[in-house]
């Protein structure tokens, strides 16, 4: 049989294969029914496929399974119920072994895993969240931690990830703020390229690379109210200046597979829109890969859309608008063949999904290699290697916001530090949503890490309270803590860990404590929209009441969305924002608190005063308006900021030429000294303003960046190239072009400090 045939051409053995399929296979290929469903772990560890998983293969087959190896509340696999790295491998095995040998054909299944920030299996790498590791301003490490998540997740058998998010944040309310890099599409972009390299890598056809699923497609970060899956009011310019612009970057660099989003827009839901999915992302950007619903979209036709009336009409709606396989599999399996009985549905529209289904099976080379190595799962998943490159993303995703009188670093020599807060030794409180219940001493706390610096002798902990919840009970023992200790470190913030049966603490003494009811603090996450960004519980009463002891008071913030506490911010010590830092947060955090590393975190997300400033991101037009009656428009906290235990000086902005044809380019470049007594990163950002142009642009918007370390006193002369990639808008007929005129190039620390020069873009002389 020719598709068997590895030394054929890809399409010769999809076309072969494709011709000797029955109907009922080729749906099958369409679905992805849930993974941790297809197997039980036996009582001697062993794994055996599940019924049915075997009545669905003899249906007509699995493409793809869905989480095979999640484990979380809603899979119910737990630590003692879940598989190891060598077990998961060995179960991704038997599952495939077994569709294998028992189908007609013999078509390997795809895995598909989540990796939003590591791979989502027990023992794996937990890295910090993207909201974290876009505050490094660093892509390229970035890249190492998505070749890192490739291995661990490749070598277990799943061969897809439903990552990167590419999401641009618009209202810092919404649940899943967490899960994206920036408010920023430049920014995005740029993670989006590097996360291609890093899990797609030069090949697909690896045991340690994998199908990057771009999601959320597209504009699901901007819904009314920062509500989850709501409708999207937007112009077709701000879409596709904004929203898709990260997507297209990702594209460009070789995006496999593409998610689509839950929300309408303008009407429109993305689960069935030919034109984002056919006329705009495969025939104008080329997209070569496959496309797939998120879980239940298809279903939302019916009920929440509503633009079809059963489930027939919805999976026609979204088959021929351009989705390839359905996450769950439920509607594609129930309804599919009637549809095409119906005629809504013809075989030639079957058979396109089935065929990118099948290239990219073969791209993957799984019917050539079906079966990982169980060994290697072993050896690379949680190593050595990964956790440093954990501690590193996470230090370097720490953004410090406030340091008042070089409150930080605390000296080491110091007497007693008193550990304070609910997330002072809370471990999913850390690790954020999208995270597989871990070993406890995987993971490291502030406590942990502050004990580790100082001895437990020096150390004195009280968690004072809950994330939610009135409770005061911990009050008086977290004082008792701060009266005796030189300093406070209060870990306050947001908690996305959802219940993973670990009970909560006894306020009073710190202890864990199961019962039938454990608390759950969940306050962010997916699903978990807030209508304030306050503090939640008391907090910030917590805060207060150390306060009043005249201690010095360092405020760390472990969450997944901005926070606004103006008391915090004028009246604690100093601030260091962790966002949800991963397993190894705690021992990044001491590093910080303890000058054995520099802050070098950068916002990527403006923090408002309160919510009554939202809209805060910066990338606003010039006609936003001057202020409310109570407020001004001023951020407590500017896109880009953070600070150093070092000081800064920018000299010199120019630019070269100074004038340039729209086809052109121009260098502008600045002199960064490290003004300061202690070697530091920082981060160098690049801004254009558009002076006048024939549709209203941004005020200003990020157009590149640089993170440099200087030693102390050292200089460096930092360039950017700027062309028309830079300078462009979408006309009125949304096509792009570079009009003649000013430019203002600004560079500086963050939106808020920049130094300016012009560049000027003039008509090219004819020729005649």
């Amino acid at each position: 049989m020719k598709y068997k045939d590895a030394s054929l051409p890809i399409q010769d053995r999809v076309d072969d294969l494709l011709g000797r399929m029955t109907r009922e296979e080729k749906i099958g290929q369409l679905v992805q029914p849930m993974g941790w469903k297809t197997y039980k772990k036996e009582a001697d560890g062993t794994v055996s496929v599940t019924d049915s998983f075997k009545e669905d293969i003899a249906a007509g087959g699995v493409g793809s399974l869905y989480g095979a190896l999640r484990a979380d509340p809603w899979t119910e696999v737990t630590l003692e119920t879940g598989l190891s790295p060598k077990q998961g491998a060995i179960a991704t095995n038997e599952i495939q072994r077994y569709a294998i040998e028992n189908s007609r054909l013999g078509i390997p299944i795809l895995f598909g895993e989540e990796c939003s920030h590591g791979h989502m299996a027990i023992g794996a790498t937990v890295f910090p969240v993207p909201l974290s590791v876009g505050s490094a301003w660093n892509p390229e490490l970035y890249r190492e931690m998505c070749e890192a998540t490739a291995l661990e997740t490749r070598s277990q058998g799943g061969a897809a990830t439903y990552s990167p998010v590419l999401d641009v944040v618009r209202d810092p309310r919404w649940g899943r703020t967490e899960e994206c890099f920036a408010e920023d599409p430049y920014l995005i972009g740029e993670y989006a390229v590097q996360a291609m390299k890093g899990l797609q890598g030069d090949t697909l056809d690896s045991d340690r690379t994998i199908v990057a699923t771009l999601k959320h497609f597209a504009a699901y970060g901007s819904s009314e109210g920062g509500r989850n899956a709501a409708p999207v009011h937007m112009g077709a310019r701000e879409l596709h200046e904004i929203d898709l612009y990260p997507f297209k970057k990702a594209v460009e660099a070789g995006a496999a597979s593409v998610m689509t989003a839950y929300n309408e827009i303008d009407g429109v839901p993305c689960t069935s829109d030919a034109y984002l999915l056919n006329d705009l992302l495969r025939k104008e950007w080329g997209f070569d890969g496959f496309v797939i619903t998120d879980f239940g979209a298809i279903q939302m036709l019916v009920h929440g859309h509503n633009t079809a009336a059963n489930g027939e009409e919805a999976v026609a709606q979204s088959l021929k608008a351009g989705v390839d396989m359905e996450m769950s599999g439920f509607m594609f399996r129930k309804h599919l063949n009637a549809a095409m009985e119906q005629g809504l549905v013809s075989e030639d529209d079957l058979n396109a999904a089935v065929r990118r289904v099948l290239e990219m099976k073969f791209r993957l080379g799984l019917f050539e290699r079906p079966y990982v190595d169980p060994d290697l799962a072993e050896r690379s998943i949680g190593s050595e290697a990964h956790v440093r490159l954990a501690r590193r993303l996470a230090t370097e995703g720490v953004v410090l916001l406030k340091n008042e009188g070089g409150a930080l670093p605390l000296r080491k020599e110091i007497g007693k530090v008193a550990v304070i807060g609910p997330n002072a030794n809370h471990t999913y409180n850390q690790l954020g949503d999208y995270t597989s219940p871990q070993p406890r001493g995987q993971i490291v706390t502030v406590l942990d890490g502050v004990r580790a610096k100082l001895g437990d002798d020096r150390v004195l902990y009280a968690p004072g309270c809950r994330i939610k919840g009135d409770s005061r009970e911990g009050f008086e023992s977290a004082l008792a803590c701060a009266a005796e200790a030189d300093a406070v470190v209060l870990v306050l913030g947001g908690s996305s860990a959802r219940d993973f049966g670990e009970g909560t603490i006894d306020l009073k003494t710190g202890a864990s404590v199961v019962s039938d009811n454990p608390w759950n603090d969940m306050e962010c996450g997916e699903g978990i929209d807030r209508s304030t960004l306050n503090l939640m519980g008391v907090q910030l009463e917590l805060a207060q009441e150390i306060h009043k002891l005249g201690k010095p008071v360092i405020v760390v913030y472990i969450n997944g969305r901005p926070i606004a506490e103006p008391w915090i911010d004028e009246n604690v010590h100093a601030i260091l924002e962790a966002w949800y830092p991963g397993q190894e947060g705690g021992n990044a955090i001491a590093d910080l608190l303890f000058g054995d590393a520099n802050p070098s975190g950068r916002l990527t997300v403006t923090i408002p005063k309160s919510v009554g400033q939202l809209p805060a991101y910066y990338h606003s037009k010039r006609t936003r308006g001057k202020r409310y009656l109570e407020a001004d428009l001023e951020p407590a906290y500017p896109f880009g900021f953070g600070l150093s235990y070092t000081e800064f000086r920018y000299d010199n902005v120019r630019v070269s030429p100074e004038r340039i044809a729209p086809s052109g380019e121009a260098t502008v470049s600045v002199d960064v000294t490290n003004a300061g007594a202690v070697a530091g990163d920082e981060v160098v950002q690049l801004y254009v303003s558009d002076v006048t142009a024939s549709v209203t642009r941004p005020e200003i918007a990020l157009k590149g960046f640089r993170k440099i370390r200087l030693a102390p006193g050292e200089t460096q002369t930092v360039t950017f190239r700027v062309g028309p990639e830079h300078l462009q808008l979408l006309d009125k007929n949304l096509k792009p072009v570079v009009e003649p005129g000013e430019f203002r190039l600004l560079v500086g620390r963050h939106s808020r400090d920049l130094t300016a020069c012009s560049l000027y873009v003039t008509e090219e002389e004819k020729k005649l």
